[in-house]
């Protein structure tokens, strides 16, 4: 239990860098081998884990015998290649970004390989792992008696931009539902432990982009959607998406309500995008609303600044580590496993298919 696990990372981009930032607060941990093929990348990422070695491909890292496991943070259109070739070659205990995959005929390559891998398979859902998110869902039962309905909503910034420009385009992405999205589609399951049988959405790209042009194409990435899912519990969740919305109080506002009362979860966005003239950032609340007349009960959920400022996902990355780095340690199944983030990403492709439609689409 003494020895330090050595991380192989594919892909350094900006989530990749979080991810790097994160792994150095871990104890018993460091990063031994870097591919990432952009130079102005490779050169961030190298200041930030300056003793791992920096490799020319994918297969030379997997080449190594000295790593204990993998993270894949590349572009989203590359992840199913990169899990076959780790597949095939390294089979490690992998830690791989979302959305697992772009296109909907990859998902029965992606069910093969979680059928055979060997070791754990953790796909990284951030969201999860946030403070305030996390005494949401141990305290949603207890609070509201069994969810009967769950929102989500989320206000913030426009994409950001990337290398290559790969974001700014479905081809790539798989689309705003899944490249964004999935995180809350694999929160919708999560807190109401049920399955989707059916998906309602209205979406599409209103402000965001409209005016750039990356070869001669205009991107077509959406911003701005409302999505509903019935459960086969009988629960109905909705899901409320603007991303033209820079300088919200809360990023994300999550509420369940049942037969017994109400509990909200409220998480301010990134600390490094929050509008200098309004001050800092909100503390992190969750709210519980019993029915009877005992009044509101509201909790502050501070986050540790050095873990805050490692990322921008409400400390959330490291948590998310910790715990993958105890899977690598000890054995065991992950927590968000392959077939959460297979879901997470068929339930964006039906909400996608919806709006397309302007019909509700089943989900099996």
């Amino acid at each position: 239990m003494d020895k330090v696990i050595n991380y192989g990372i594919i892909g350094c981009g900006m989530m990749g860098q979080e991810h790097l930032r994160n792994i150095a607060l871990l104890q018993g941990a460091r990063v031994a081998a870097i591919y990432e093929p952009d130079e102005i990348m490779a050169q961030a990422a190298k200041a930030i884990a300056p003793n791992a070695q920096m490799m020319e491909s994918v297969w030379a890292l997997l080449s190594r015998d000295d790593l204990d496991c993998l993270l894949v943070a590349s572009p989203n259109y590359l992840h199913v290649s990169q899990l076959e070739e780790i597949a095939a070659r390294n089979p490690l205990p992998l830690l791989i970004e979302k959305p697992l995959f772009t296109d909907p005929d990859d998902a029965p390559r992606v069910r093969a390989i979680g059928e055979s891998y060997p070791a754990p398979i953790w796909v990284a859902m951030e969201y999860r792992y946030m403070p305030p998110i996390q005494t949401f869902a141990e305290q949603v039962q207890r609070a509201t008696g069994g969810v009967k309905m769950l929102t989500i909503r989320e206000h913030r910034f426009p994409f950001l931009p990337k290398v290559g420009d790969w974001n700014r385009f479905n081809r790539y992405t798989g689309g705003t539902l899944v490249e964004k999205c999935c995180h809350f589609f694999d929160l919708m399951r999560f807190v109401l432990k049920a399955e989707p049988v059916r998906v309602m959405a209205s979406a599409g790209q209103e402000v965001n982009h409209l005016a750039e042009r990356y070869g001669g194409e205009t991107p077509d990435i959406w911003d701005s959607a409302y999505v509903i899912v019935d459960f086969d519990s009988g629960a109905r969740a909705m899901l409320e998406l603007c991303m033209y919305a820079e300088g919200a109080r809360y990023q994300e506002e999550i509420s369940a309500v049942g037969p017994n009362g109400k509990i909200e979860a409220f998480v301010p966005g990134p600390g490094r995008f929050w509008p200098t003239h309004l001050g800092v950032p909100p503390v992190p609340q969750v709210i519980v609303s019993p029915r009877q007349p005992k009044g509101p009960q509201v909790v502050e959920i501070p986050v540790d600044p050095t873990i805050l400022d490692a990322g921008d996902h409400n400390g959330s990355t490291f948590y998310q580590h910790a715990r993958f780095l105890d899977v690598v340690r000890r054995g065991g199944r992950p927590e968000v496993s392959l077939i959460d983030g297979l879901r997470a990403v068929e339930m964006g492709m039906a909400a996608q298919s919806s709006a397309l439609a302007g019909q509700a689409v089943g989900v099996k």
